[in-house]
């Protein structure tokens, strides 16, 4: 089995039918599947992989040799390392845009344009989710800015690491879990592989394709779906070899909105909504999955709606 490969840009011609019903599948049964002709120009891409390798190697590789993981694992003998994962990570956020003092020539001009460029291709996909749901269009938007705003949804990056690991049956790259927010859009390693997905109880590969963006689906669109659509367990593996480019982006609801089924979703038994799914607001909710996220999912939205 491998994840469902579309292409975007076929939504635009004689194809958008066939197209649409593939990322419903997609949505449906995997939580996960590439993009390619998704809209982001290759010139681009090639130059957040050569800035992003760059930025590693003068600003980060130093740290991470001297970091807890490495420490961890030269001490840790015969055992295998429980809660840590073999990463190096910094976040890039519109709200932290001042703090991007990087020394790596056209680092901050090139995150900027490729965030910009993601934030509208993830648009784009909660739109196609929209239509695919038979929710209006704009729903999900709307639902992620919460009450008084068109742009208090949060859109967030996180720049990873994989670097050669020397014992990666000891430690994983990051561990299983599910994202918290809503869509997920992912560019990765052309070569080294290590990213997998739960599918029907087996990891599968997320096979490396050049110049994809990959598209997973987080807990709250699971929530606003009524369940139609799944945020999917999914981990990464060290690996001995390569050093594995990771870029995740994420587009997630404002913290003070309030996430809940859409009501065209839900239906009526005896008068009472089903409530698999409770209200809650986001904020909460993200409040419980930092001490869960390792955790299965569904006690988090029980426990959201509890506080």
């Amino acid at each position: 089995m491998a994840i469902p490969v579309i292409d975007f840009s076929k939504l635009n011609g004689d194809e958008r039918a066939k197209t649409l019903a593939e990322i419903a599948n997609a949505c449906e049964e995997w939580g996960f599947f590439q993009l390619v002709n998704n809209g982001i120009a290759e010139e681009l891409l090639e130059r957040v992989k050569k800035v992003s390798s760059e930025f590693y190697k003068v600003e980060r590789e130093e740290n991470f040799k001297n970091s807890k993981v490495v420490n961890l694992l030269n001490e840790s003998g015969d055992e295998k390392l429980e809660n840590v994962d073999w990463e190096d990570v910094i976040t890039l956020a519109d709200d932290n845009v001042s703090e991007w003092s990087y020394q790596t020539s056209g680092f901050q001009e090139t995150m900027k344009e490729f965030r910009y460029e993601l934030k509208i291709l993830a648009e784009k996909i909660m739109e196609v989710m929209d239509e695919n749901l038979g929710l209006p269009k704009g729903y999900m938007k709307k639902a992620f800015n919460g009450e008084g705003g068109e742009n208090n949804a949060f859109f967030g990056t996180k720049l990873c690491h994989y670097p050669p690991c020397p014992n990666p049956e000891k430690v994983t790259g990051l561990r299983a879990h599910t994202d918290a927010g809503g869509v997920i859009l992912l560019f990765q390693d052309d070569e080294v592989g290590g990213l997998q997905v739960l599918k029907d109880g087996e990891w599968i590969d997320v096979q490396p394709l050049k110049n994809t963006i990959v598209i997973n689906t987080g807990d709250q669109i699971e929530v606003l779906s009524n369940g139609r659509y799944k945020s999917a367990w999914h981990r990464v593996l060290s690996t001995i070899d390569g050093n594995r480019l990771s870029i995740a982006s994420f587009y997630n609801p404002s913290l003070k909105a309030t996430i809940a089924p859409a009501p065209q979703l839900v239906k009526e038994t005896n008068e009472e909504m089903d409530q698999t799914y409770p209200k809650f607001v986001f904020g909460d909710y993200m409040s419980v999955y930092v001490q869960q996220k390792f955790l299965p999912k569904e006690p988090r939205f029980q426990a959201a709606r509890a506080v």
